[in-house]
């Protein structure tokens, strides 16, 4: 039975990850494209086996305790992982975070998929308010921030993999501004 619940959108397929996703995770994610946009956290170059053991050290036996991450798939390839989304209580400013491989950019992906994680957030976890943050040159980043209905709360210096970015902005949604927003 799995830990977290399953969504699915009009194109995607929201769930829980296992170690049979890890070749298309690297296929994917192991790219400096997508992982330049993220925290100086993140190795790079990406270590080999990185993947499994990020699956297996900090995801799979987090699930559904203080952290959510939901893989995203395709509806017509529900076997490969394309991105993902990953949910946690403590901020660092943030609470959520996501990646989506580069064949799928420009498409809304993202901005579908990270719907239903906030509505489960809100209603079924009992977050009063999620922070984002993106680093400010993200321009699609930023994007789905907007659309989703966050507002623009700080910059701050921030640390990223691509050593061109050297701020993040700050992102504040509260219950209250997602549940009219969702009306």
């Amino acid at each position: 039975m799995s830990v977290i619940p399953t969504f699915e959108t009009k194109r995607l397929i929201l769930k829980e990850v296992s170690l049979a996703d890890v070749p298309a995770y690297e296929k994917y994610f192991v790219d400096y494209e997508v992982i330049g946009h993220l925290s100086s956290t993140v190795p790079w170059p990406y270590p080999k086996n990185g993947v499994k053991e990020f699956l297996e050290r900090f995801i799979i036996p987090e699930q559904g305790k203080d952290r959510w991450f939901w893989g995203i798939y395709l509806k017509d390839k529900p076997e490969e992982i394309i991105g993902g989304v990953d949910l946690w209580r403590k901020s660092k400013p943030e609470n959520r975070g996501f990646w989506l491989g580069r064949p799928f950019w420009g498409n809304g992906y993202m901005t579908e998929a990270v719907e239903p994680v906030m509505s489960y957030a809100f209603d079924e976890l009992g977050f009063e308010k999620l922070i984002f943050a993106n680093a400010v040159g993200n321009s699609r980043s930023r994007r789905i921030k907007e659309k989703t209905g966050a507002r623009l709360i700080d910059v701050r210096p921030a640390k990223f993999v691509n050593p061109g970015y050297t701020e993040h902005e700050v992102w504040e949604l509260s219950k209250h501004e997602w549940q009219m927003r969702s009306k």
